[in-house]
C-alpha cells in the first residue's frame, strides 16, 4: 500500500465541539501523521500523510465526526507526499 498525502477541510458545526481532539485522537489510533486546525472561517482544516488505507479511514472519520458535531460537507484535495511528519498535531 502507497503512502499518500491529503487536506480536507470540513464544514458544518465543527468547532467548539472537540472537532480537533477527536481528530488527533483518531489519526493517532490508525498511525496517520500530520495536523489538524480551526479556520477563521469556521471550518476545520486535515492535512494527513500515511498508507492509503489508513488515511482513507480518517478522511471517512471525518465525514461524521465527533458525536457533537454536524459535519455537512468535506473537501478533500490529494497533495504529494512529503512526509514531513513525525506525528499529528493541533496547530493553532
Amino acid at each position: 500500500m502507497s503512502n499518500i498525502r491529503i487536506r480536507l477541510i470540513i464544514e458544518g458545526r465543527v468547532q467548539g465541539v472537540w472537532f480537533r481532539d477527536s481528530t488527533r485522537r483518531k489519526a493517532i489510533s490508525l498511525g496517520v501523521l500530520g495536523w489538524v486546525r480551526n479556520r477563521p472561517d469556521g471550518t476545520v482544516e486535515v492535512v494527513a500523510e500515511g498508507p492509503e488505507d489508513k488515511v482513507g479511514k480518517l478522511t471517512s472519520w471525518c465525514n461524521h465526526g465527533p458525536s457533537a458535531a454536524g459535519v455537512s460537507q468535506v473537501h478533500r484535495t490529494r497533495e504529494k507526499w512529503q512526509g514531513e511528519f513525525k506525528f499529528f498535531d493541533i496547530v493553532f
